[in-house]
């Protein structure tokens, strides 16, 4: 009797999952250019999605008499709250403090200042607490109401909300007040510059003032290499040593394609490529090229071979006969997970383990960005793509700020265009300004076959024609998560530990989904937790995982650059630069890097 295979493969599902992608169904010319002609209108928002969601909460809320009245008996509670409240004010002795009715959530920073606790503008910032406290119940607990709908429903509201919270008006903030009054307005007029600036920066396809003080290759990305390789799609940059010797097995950073290369080597105190190559690991990074109009019909399938597989061929030419240690962030992540997932399949064993950094590879809980996902969402997207061949940086960088408005948006108008103060540009600040296109087919392709359909979690995602299964998996896996992250919430990324059958040490991490990540030694406020859960070993539900793990205050970077270090082989000489089908044709950062 032959002995059983390791594990089995899946059963494919629908037989249209299990296929190399297909496009959406072609649209009539008329069609689409409506349809762009709505996206480019709605800043790619659907008004079908908004107005379902609106029917769906609206019309099961209209046959739920229980939830009105519960939602009327809240309203008068809070009434009676506020009553009492204010008469507090009223009879309380000058200087003193009446118990306030509702406090603000943990996260809600607007009305920390003394003056909001003054008259009467303490009575408008509890006014606004409470219509925010009845507007989250109304929102939410409505029997029927499809979770996805609930959800769109919740967030609309809330930015209603946040729109007109007092804090951003001049007559309603006592902090502006008081700030207008001892300068004579001069903050306003330092605020009204600050704007007209903006808008010409806008307009003009400027960045934002103070990005000047980062330049790439002279202020940030500036850690020594070359660039080995550059196709259509990637440059890849091999960096120069920085020890006398190097452990064997180099590393390979595959960063998001949504983002530029250097977030992971900006400033040099808080580069990690820098950290990395200073302890002696022979780093290699791709640097993706900023698509568009001519690299349209570029695919996922391309991001893996002219990407992920076209680097790892060049590095076993210049490092040759040892095993690359792949890391991937975020998008690359994901990739990184397919191409592993593709290699263990086909008995590919050139990679040595894999780290993911707020990748997520399970993508039915993918957090608040799947709000602007639906299928309607999507087609009005491919719809505008379809005539611009790429998706904008300015349309990403606009959901991400609506996503945190509260930190992105309102609290800039607040502090720069009515208090007239400037924040501080820094190293992170200015490249998150630096953003890069989204090809238009593999968008689609990504949306669609990740977010919607969940055809890699579920062993559907195909890769040379046949679907790939996490759980063929066999590497060390090194998995870091971000604590407050709005892009891959932790719970989603920890999903990996019912998905890889492998050895998995997961870090949670404070910070968001790159501050997490760019998290130098030394840097204060920072702290971890680390856990390894042993190939095979039982799963253990996140919550679970994160009352038993304590907490260790400072970076993980150490602990990542330790593990990798056990798995790298013996110190050796370090490897020339390049090769002879890889000659050194640029030095680092490269020339894809600095595409707008």
């Amino acid at each position: 009797m032959n002995p059983p295979s390791k594990r089995a493969t899946p059963p494919t599902h629908a037989g249209r999952f299990a296929e190399p992608f297909a496009p959406p169904p072609p649209r009539n010319p008329l069609d689409r250019r409506v349809h762009a002609a709505i996206a480019r209108a709605t800043a790619s928002v659907s008004p079908i999605a908004l107005l379902l969601a609106t029917v769906d909460w609206a019309g099961h809320l209209a046959v739920s008499p229980g939830k009105r009245m519960e939602l009327a008996d809240l309203g008068i509670a809070q009434m009676r709250r506020l009553l009492r409240y204010a008469q507090q004010l009223a009879i309380a002795p000058a200087g003193s403090a009446a118990h306030e009715c509702i406090e603000p959530p943990a996260q809600d920073r607007r009305f920390q200042a003394p003056e909001w606790h003054a008259w009467p503008f303490n009575l408008m910032h509890q006014s606004f607490l409470l219509g925010q406290e009845w507007w989250d119940a109304a929102t939410h607990g409505v029997a029927g109401v499809s979770r996805h709908h609930e959800q769109v429903v919740a967030f609309a509201a809330r930015q209603l909300l946040d729109m007109f919270s007092p804090g951003n008006f001049l007559p309603t903030n006592p902090v502006v007040l008081r700030q207008t009054l001892a300068s004579g307005g001069m903050n306003l007029a330092r605020g009204a510059v600050h704007a007209v600036e903006d808008f010409e920066r806008l307009v003009g396809g400027a960045p934002p003032a103070g990005a000047e003080d980062f330049v790439v290759g002279r202020d940030v990305a500036v850690t020594p290499g070359k660039v080995v390789l550059r196709n259509r799609l990637i440059e890849l940059i091999q960096y120069a040593p920085a020890t006398a010797d190097v452990y064997a097995e180099p590393v390979l950073i595959v960063p998001a394609w949504i983002m530029k290369y250097y977030i992971l080597d900006l400033s040099p105190h808080n580069s990690l490529v820098r950290y990395l190559v200073e302890r002696g690991h022979t780093v290699f990074c791709i640097s993706w090229k900023n698509p568009g109009t001519d690299e349209r019909e570029l695919d996922m399938d391309d991001y893996l071979q002219l990407g992920f597989f076209a680097a790892l061929d060049a590095i076993n030419a210049i490092v040759p006969g040892q095993k690359v240690h792949a890391t991937g962030y975020c998008l690359g992540g994901t990739l990184l997970a397919i191409a592993a997932a593709a290699m263990d399949r086909d008995g590919d064993a050139r990679l040595g383990s894999m780290t993911l950094f707020t990748a997520q590879t399970d993508f039915t809980e993918p957090g608040e960005l799947a709000l602007f996902i639906d299928d309607s969402e999507v087609s009005l997207l491919e719809a505008q793509m379809e005539e611009t061949g790429f998706l904008t940086a300015g349309q990403m960088a606009g959901a991400f700020q609506i996503l945190r408005s509260n930190d992105l948006l309102w609290s800039r108008v607040v502090g720069e265009y009515l208090m007239g103060e400037r924040t501080p540009m820094n190293d992170l600040m200015a490249w998150n300004a630096d953003a890069t296109r989204m090809p238009a087919r593999m968008h689609s392709q990504y949306l669609r076959r990740l977010f919607l359909n969940d055809d890699l979690s579920e062993g559907r995602y195909p890769v040379g024609g046949k679907p790939v299964a996490l759980s063929d998996i066999e590497l060390p896996v090194f998995c870091v998560a971000t604590l407050t992250d709005h892009v891959a919430p932790w719970r989603s990324v920890y999903k990996l530990h019912y998905l890889v059958p492998t050895e998995i040490s997961f870090v949670l991490t404070s910070g968001g989904h790159n501050a997490g990540i760019v998290s130098e030694p030394g840097r204060p406020r920072r702290s971890f937790r680390m856990h390894t859960r042993p190939a095979g070993g039982n799963y253990v539900p996140p919550d679970d995982w994160l009352e038993r793990t304590p907490e260790q205050e400072g970076s993980w970077w150490p602990a990542w650059s330790d593990w990798l270090a056990t798995r790298s082989g013996a110190r050796v000489a370090p490897p020339a630069i390049g090769a002879p089908d890889y000659p050194a044709l640029d030095d680092a950062p490269g020339c894809y890097v600095h595409e707008k």
